[in-house]
Formats: structure tokens, C-alpha cells, sequence
């Protein structure tokens, strides 16, 4: 199981004109694990953001997240995988496209399934497919500052 996603991004040609600058399938799928792809679909830096320019961003070089910055990516995970857990210093925004996963919590899990939406802030989670079909996620990490509990800090890890 691999990631197929369609990307049109859109732009400006010399004369202002509002134009389709990029409309092709993703080519920027990789394994993050045995039975998990994922696709960049668009990065950003800095905010506000620049919508100036034709580069592609998806071609940057990210890591899970990306300081003072977006990423928008399409995660598959195939049936029987499971994500380590992590938690990363960014607040994600999750749409589960096709299947079902559980997002494992400390002592909790929650099942989310195809149309289900998810506003994960920084929680140590792990992803995990029990089920016989492969789930596609959308995912929106916009960059966050370390959470603060109990007035502990609880730094990015995994």
C-alpha cells in the first residue's frame, strides 16, 4: 500500500492572473515504516506566510515538524501498523480520509474513522491499525511552542 493524492496547487502567472501552477499525483512518497507512507503535499516558513514565487514546497527537507512552520502531509497506515509513540511541538489538524485507526493516549484511545476530524495539541500519541484495511490520513502540523503542564515542560520526543 502506497499514498496516491492528487496535488493542484495554485499561483499567479506575470500578469496576476490566478492559475493552476502544479497538477499532477504526489511524487515525494516514502516509507516511514514497514507498512506506512507518507507524502508531502505542501510546506511553508514563517508567518504570515509567503504565497509569492512558483518554488514547489513540498520538495523541502522536514522532519515530523518544521519550526515556525506548516506541513501538510497524507499518511497511509496499513493494517497491523502501529506509529511509536511521540509527541511533537506543533498542533496538528487530522482528517481521516478512508478507514479507521485508534490514537493511543496515555491510559486512553479513541477510534476515528473515515470523515472524523482530530485537533491533536502536543499530547505523547501513537497511531495504530487494527483493522483489515489500510488508512489514509490528512494531516495539517502547523508549529507550537513546547506544552507546559503541571509546570513541567513536555518536549517534543519520539
Amino acid at each position: 500500500m502506497s499514498v496516491t493524492v492528487r496535488r493542484v496547487v495554485t499561483g499567479h502567472d506575470q500578469n496576476g492572473r490566478a492559475t493552476v501552477t502544479i497538477d499532477e499525483t504526489v511524487k515525494n512518497v516514502v516509507q516511514v515504516r514497514p507498512g506506512a507512507h507518507a507524502a508531502a503535499i505542501w510546506t511553508t516558513e514563517g508567518f504570515p506566510v509567503d504565497n509569492d514565487g512558483d518554488a514547489d514546497a513540498s520538495a523541502r527537507k522536514v522532519g515530523t515538524t518544521l519550526a515556525n512552520g506548516t506541513i501538510f502531509r497524507v499518511v497511509s497506515f496499513g493494517p497491523g501498523v502501529a506509529a511509536p509513540n511521540h509527541r511533537t511541538d506543533s498542533i496538528d489538524y487530522a482528517t481521516v480520509i478512508a478507514g479507521e485507526i485508534d490514537m493511543e493516549l496515555d491510559g486512553e484511545t479513541v477510534h476515528l474513522k473515515a470523515g472524523d476530524v482530530l485537533v491533536q495539541r502536543g499530547t505523547i500519541h501513537n497511531w495504530v491499525n487494527k483493522g483489515t484495511a489500510p488508512c489514509i490520513i490528512a494531516f495539517v502540523l502547523v508549529a507550537a511552542k513546547p506544552v507546559t503542564a503541571g509546570g513541567k515542560v513536555l518536549n517534543a520526543v519520539g
